[in-house]
């Protein structure tokens, strides 16, 4: 440093573990070695997750609550017994289960609740318990620490969480900007090992498209150095290149494409189909014990062998009906 620059004096930080720290010179070097010839990338979620998933990981998934949940890949990393896993994501179903399976040993924690159902039951008794190790974080901050590792810089500076509990209880720092002498809070780039996005198409290549709330699927897709992604719906090449706009994940991002129409269930996919409001309550009310949540898992996890057997369980009928309500039909 030269003997004129300033330095940037911590003011805050938080007490919070940086459950992964930040090296933005490792993510590029991984990338660089990331294959780019257009290769077909279809398999099953037990493939993908076989191939991309390992004990340890830091895994994340996307979006929130019962949204657009990765919800055939959660399962299957539950019926394949990862252990050690660190986790981050808004979506309190796939969550839950991990939590629940004693998949998971640490989390940067954002919102976890199914909204007007109510906060998780696995969450608080996991973690009252000590079997779990929380790092706080506003929403807004998990999207922009991703956003931070996809520009390939070390941290981004933002106002938010300042003069918060949320900020004392995070890994975030606070320093004095050099330019304008303004408090501002430094959040750590946040790059993961593998990430689970649910879409509404995918070519065989791995060209994703999203209707509707993209939540953080841009940041995500670009700060992880696996990503699997599942799709409602495996289409033409030729059919994506007439809406190129709307394609935010590019193939060379992606290392898996799983075909799993209702992957979301028992959340919901805008314009496809609408939530499954009884199963839903099903697994709120199986959450509230521990022996509760572990027969749920038995009967619809592990008492399913793949995501096919897990729809054929929900009931085929039952299934067209909730696509047919999000039409309006």
């Amino acid at each position: 440093m030269s003997a004129h620059a300033p330095e940037w004096a911590v003011i805050q930080e938080g007490s919070g573990e940086l459950l992964r720290p930040p090296d933005p010179e490792a993510f590029r070097r991984w990338n660089r070695n990331k294959p780019r010839d257009l290769r077909d990338k279809r398999m099953t979620e037990q493939e993908a997750v076989r191939r991309l998933v390992e004990d340890g990981d830091y895994i994340a998934t996307e979006l929130y609550g019962g949204v657009r949940c990765p919800m055939s890949l959660a399962r299957e990393v539950v019926r394949q017994g990862k252990k050690h896993l660190r986790a981050v994501g808004q979506g309190v179903l796939e969550l839950d289960l991990w939590l629940a399976a004693g998949l998971v040993d640490a989390m940067d924690i954002t919102y976890h609740g199914l909204e007007v159902r109510g906060v998780s039951s696995v969450l608080r008794r996991t973690a009252e318990a000590g079997r779990v190790k929380l790092v706080e974080w506003s929403n807004g901050a998990i999207a922009w620490r991703m956003k931070a590792a996809a520009m390939g810089v070390p941290f981004i500076p933002v106002k938010s969480m300042l003069g918060t509990d949320t900020l004392a209880f995070s890994a975030a720092k606070v320093v004095e900007c050099p330019f304008t002498g303004d408090r501002v809070c430094l959040l750590p780039a946040l790059n993961v090992d593998v990430a689970l996005i649910h879409v509404h198409r995918a070519d065989c290549y791995g060209n994703a498209q999203i209707d509707g709330i993209s939540g953080f699927s841009f940041e995500l897709a670009r700060a992880c150095r696996k990503l699997i992604v599942s799709a409602e719906e495996i289409v033409d090449t030729e059919e994506l290149r007439r809406t190129p706009d709307r394609t935010t994940i590019p193939y060379y991002l992606v290392d898996a494409v799983v075909h799993a129409p209702f992957g979301s269930h028992p959340g919901e996919m805008v314009f496809d189909y609408i939530h499954d409001e009884e199963h839903m309550s099903r697994v709120v009310e199986a959450s509230r014990t521990e022996d509760g949540m572990r027969a749920y898992l038995e009967e619809w996890v592990y008492g399913t062998r793949d995501h096919e057997a897990y729809l054929d369980r929900v009931g085929r009928e039952r299934l067209a009906a909730f696509a047919r309500q999000a039409v309006g039909r």
